[in-house]
């Protein structure tokens, strides 16, 4: 299934039958990252008195996928948001269940590698922070062993004298996905030779088998609440933690951005691109339920009232598009299908 587009109407079937009677308030599911810029939309929306504020809820982006793939109908939720994009094996069952969709872009976001601000400073390669989180370690032979560095300064006599004690998101989280594919996979197993040539030898020159994360406490999945790892960095500095860029953002005042290749995380270095792990966020509407469930159209509409430079979502973090893309995804939620309750 092609999904080469930056905006990808899915050519699948509707099934209308299973709708039932319509909702009167907008049900989303998904990122956690994408959580708090869709919760201040909702707030924004609920201000309107011709419509209910819609229910945002988290669970992580395989969560909002999941979800809004999983049927049509009122027990569905209407919108699925995520802060990675839908793999083909996630299209192929929202083919199943006949679901058809639209993905919308809807801003941009860095993922920040943090500590306290009474904790070192962590000033490392991407590369050795992939070294530090994967699972497995190649050796000359070929063979993999378990990650053994149990310090920082292990990796490089210049990094931190401290356990390797790192907080992160769980398997559902689009963050996670994100982070190992770019940082574990791409960045260390894709580039360092002795990984390249090992991966090729366990027959994955992608090294995707890369971006398992240490089980042995190295790395610490804290939840999908990512407020839950700012409140563990608050409380031990010897300790770094993963997460979207906002709650870094909105924590400045006890947390500090770890500088990776030569960065750290600030809203300039990703509008730039400048910043070395950054990714888009986006939206998964279903279309059998515009035009049914009431506020749809209109939460999209709300999103681009504050999508800019100067609206509300930059200033809780999100980092905007440029305009030409903003241009393209307005287009795209004006152009959402559009049935009405005595269609079904």
């Amino acid at each position: 299934m092609r999904f080469s587009q930056l905006f990808t109407t899915l050519a699948l079937s509707i099934s209308i039958a299973g709708v039932a009677q319509a909702r009167d308030q907008l049900s989303l599911a998904g990122s956690s990252t994408v959580l708090p810029f869709a919760t201040i939309i909702a707030e924004e929306m609920g201000k309107n008195p011709s419509f209910k504020t819609p229910v945002v809820e988290s669970g992580g982006s395989s969560v909002g996928k999941k979800g809004v793939c999983d049927g049509i109908g009122t027990e569905y939720i209407d919108i699925g948001n995520a802060s990675s994009r839908m793999k083909t094996s996630e299209l192929e069952y929202c083919d199943k269940n006949g679901v058809d969709l639209t993905e919308i872009k809807v801003g941009y976001d860095g993922i920040a590698v943090a500590n306290s601000i009474n904790g070192e400073t962590l000033n490392i390669s991407k590369a050795d922070l992939g070294k530090a989180l994967t699972a497995e370690i190649p050796q000359e032979d070929g063979s993999w062993i378990p990650n053994p560095y149990k310090k920082w300064s292990e990796i490089n006599p210049s990094y931190p004298d401290i356990e390797i004690r790192v907080y992160g998101p769980p398997t559902t989280s689009g963050t996670r996905a994100s982070f190992a594919e770019m940082v574990n996979q791409k960045a260390y197993c894709a580039k360092d030779e002795l990984a390249k040539k090992a991966s090729a030898a366990r027959d994955d020159k992608k090294g995707k088998k890369c971006r398992a994360m240490r089980t042995d406490g190295a790395f610490i999945e804290a939840g999908e609440q990512d407020n839950l790892i700012v409140q563990k960095l608050q409380e031990d500095s010897l300790t770094y933690g993963i997460f979207g860029f906002s709650y870094l953002d909105q924590n400045r005042d006890t947390l500090q951005s770890a500088i990776i290749d030569g960065g750290g995380a600030t809203f300039e270095a990703i509008a730039s691109g400048d910043y070395a792990i950054s990714r888009a966020l986006y939206f998964y509407v279903k279309h059998a339920h515009v035009g049914v469930v009431p506020g749809i159209a209109e939460y999209m509409e709300e999103w681009t009232k504050h999508w800019g430079d100067d609206g509300v979502l930059a200033d809780a973090g999100m980092v905007p598009m440029p305009a030409d893309e903003q241009a393209k995804y307005k287009k795209a939620m004006s152009e959402l299908p559009k049935l009405t309750a005595d269609m079904l």
